[in-house]
């Protein structure tokens, strides 16, 4: 499918053209067909192309974000769109690896899949998507986009502007193309289509599900309930603002932040003392409890999602519980088979747990995740209880003495991804997972006798 941009490098494709599945797969396979001629200085070429496009605009997807999906602030969504655009891994991840002896050479090179089928959440739905198709796009793929229905609005500007970068860059056309709806019949048929190679679903549950029974590829990032230990070695206050700064980050409304604390007893107080300097409201009264309780969770025991994302004090008033001071996160002791514990609260109210020993938080926090595999932190100043935890829990991300922000790139070295494959097992993803490992081997020439 050719679009007619009239020679303006400023107009982009009407995605309404792409509401069919076979329309979007046909367009995208011509514009590989184009694409793979490309060198790679011409892939970094568009990276920075896009990069540089979307950077003026970072406010406005932000504020289009909070505005479509309801949830989350503006500055936190500014911070998780600079970080895809300054921290997403490129070209220089496709390094090629040389094997050479006395009969020839293997070169073990990264090739692209070719049209990719990527499903996002509404957690992250800008920075995943940006993230996403730059490494996609640097792997030498092209991109379909499904977006969740809460942010298809969002999902379109930012593809918008995505392809204005692209074709002021090297006037190829529908490398990038964001569906107008998330209809799953339509879903169904791009993930299954013989032209697509590769799934790439970041959240929702049906979805995954969906994408795992296709015969392709799949890339596939599920639910979370992240754990954050505290030991009685640990740094107490640092412990304390780490997990405060993750918890309220986007209003915990992202997989990878903490969901639930756990505590050797006897830090409890010191804990506690610390976190009210962060602004916490703490609560231990059985009637609070209740009140949260109500408020949060509907009647089969599952998130009330006409909160998720909603700030403290939001939450503190839904539960008819007074607070006329500024909240940033509300902490509620429970045990450990409380809801709050179990269910994954996308919200900035963390359920906190304690036992008397590190063996037995250890043992709690591996039922806390709940065999997710994907985030758990721990404080401490014990190395070999650090190596135990990370060995114990096999998460996809692990953080010692940090928040789980570092998990992403945020005040840590990691780079940056919100493609968090906990289900297919790659982990933290980057172009390098967007492509075909193919091993290419030349021998002396010689014949064996």
């Amino acid at each position: 499918m050719k679009l007619n941009y009239k020679n303006s490098p400023t107009k982009t494709p009407d995605h309404d053209m792409f509401n069919e599945a076979e329309q979007a797969v046909r367009a995208s396979r011509e514009a590989y067909e184009t694409y793979s001629d490309l060198t790679l200085n011409a892939r970094r070429e568009i990276f920075t192309a896009i990069c540089n496009k979307i950077a003026p605009h970072v406010a406005t997807i932000a504020e289009k974000e909070l505005e479509e999906t309801g949830f989350g602030n503006v500055n936190d969504k500014i911070i998780k769109l600079v970080l895809a655009l300054s921290k997403t891994p490129g070209v220089e991840y496709l390094t090629t690896e040389v094997i050479t002896g006395d009969s020839g050479m293997t070169l073990y090179e990264y090739s692209p899949y070719g049209v990719i089928c990527a499903i996002h959440p509404s957690t992250n739905p800008s920075a995943t998507l940006i993230n996403n198709v730059l490494g996609m796009l640097a792997a030498g793929n092209v991109v379909i986009n499904i977006p969740h229905p809460r942010c298809i609005g969002v999902s379109m500007y930012v593809t918008k502007l995505i392809n204005e970068a692209i074709f002021e860059t090297c006037r190829i056309e529908n490398l990038v193309i964001t569906l107008s709806k998330s209809a799953k019949s339509i879903a169904d048929e791009i993930i299954n289509h013989p032209d697509v190679s590769l799934i790439v679903a970041t959240g929702g549950r049906s979805m995954n599900k969906r994408a795992l029974q296709s015969s392709k590829r799949v890339i596939a990032a599920g639910k979370a309930n992240p754990v954050a230990i505290v030991d009685e070695t640990a740094d107490i206050a640092k412990a304390a603002k780490d997990i405060v700064d993750g918890a309220t980050f986007d209003h915990n409304s992202m997989c990878i932040t903490e969901k639930n604390i756990v505590l050797v007893d006897e830090i409890l107080p010191d804990f506690v003392k610390e976190i009210k300097k962060q602004n916490v409201y703490y609560v231990e009264k059985e009637q609070e409890i209740f009140q949260l309780a109500k408020a949060t969770l509907k009647q089969n025991l599952t998130m009330n999602r006409t909160l998720q994302g909603k700030s403290a004090n939001e939450i503190l008033t839904s539960a008819n519980i007074t607070c006329n001071r500024k909240i940033n996160l509300i902490v509620v002791k429970v045990f450990k088979e409380h809801p709050f514990v179990t269910e994954e609260m996308l919200m900035p109210l963390v359920p906190l747990v304690t036992e008397k020993t590190f063996e037995e938080a250890l043992e709690t926090a591996l039922f806390m995740e709940q065999g997710l595999r994907h985030t758990a932190i721990i404080h401490s100043q014990s190395i070999p209880r650090m190596n135990k935890a990370a060995k114990i829990m096999q998460t996809s991300i692990f953080i010692k003495n940090g928040s789980s922000l570092a998990g992403i790139g945020l005040n840590g070295e990691d780079k940056t991804s919100f493609t968090i494959a906990n289900i297919s097992g790659e982990g933290v993803t980057s172009a390098r997972d967007f492509a075909r490992k193919r091993s290419c081997t030349m021998t002396d020439g010689f014949s064996i006798r």
